[in-house]
């Protein structure tokens, strides 16, 4: 009697195997796709992917033929696992590798002063009217004309022109104000 438990117990596991195997041909390709698209790191997705089958593995009742097309559950545990990595994420600092980083090399004295530089100016620029700092935007740090800028932010030329002057005068005060002389 034992014996036939055996065997049929051993029926079954490759019944599930198959049933599994089934399954991964029909829905993996498109569960690989969508948590793809999800997480946005391939390999990370086969993660999940490959937990969501793990998953169905041991609830052979949610993917069963007679709960309908298993899809719909395999989407959402997949979602969830997805959902449940970025959480996690989120929740620890980024990890590094243990090797020791040589500052020297990443950057030069002149890096860092223009690193400085470039933090001081953009403190500057928040001080100034949204207006303002759209055109200084448009015109000096994108290399827009002055027609360029007016057609972009929808405003006369004659306004762009008044607007960058004005801003620029802001800039020299706020940019004064913090230490920075020309």
């Amino acid at each position: 009697m034992a014996r036939v438990r055996e065997l049929r117990g051993a029926s079954a596991a490759r019944a599930d195997e198959a049933g599994l195997s089934r399954l991964c041909d029909e829905h993996a390709p498109a569960l690989m796709a969508y948590v793809a698209r999800l997480i946005g790191d391939r390999q990370m997705a086969e993660d999940v992917v490959q937990e969501t089958l793990l998953r169905a593995w041991n609830h052979p009742d949610a993917v069963s033929e007679d709960a309908g097309s298993p899809r719909a559950w395999l989407f959402t545990v997949a979602r969830n696992l997805s959902m449940d990595q970025f959480r996690a994420r989120r929740a620890r600092p980024r990890e590094v590798s243990g090797d020791l980083i040589d500052l020297s090399s990443l950057a030069t004295d002149e890096d860092i002063d223009l690193a400085l530089q470039s933090m001081v100016v953009v403190e500057a620029l928040n001080v100034l009217t949204p207006e303002h700092r759209a055109v200084l935007v448009e015109t000096f740090y994108l290399g827009r004309s002055v027609a360029q800028a007016a057609a972009r932010l929808g405003i006369p030329e004659g306004t762009v022109k008044s607007r960058a002057f004005y801003a620029l005068k802001a800039l020299r005060t706020a940019l004064a104000e913090r230490g920075v002389t020309s």
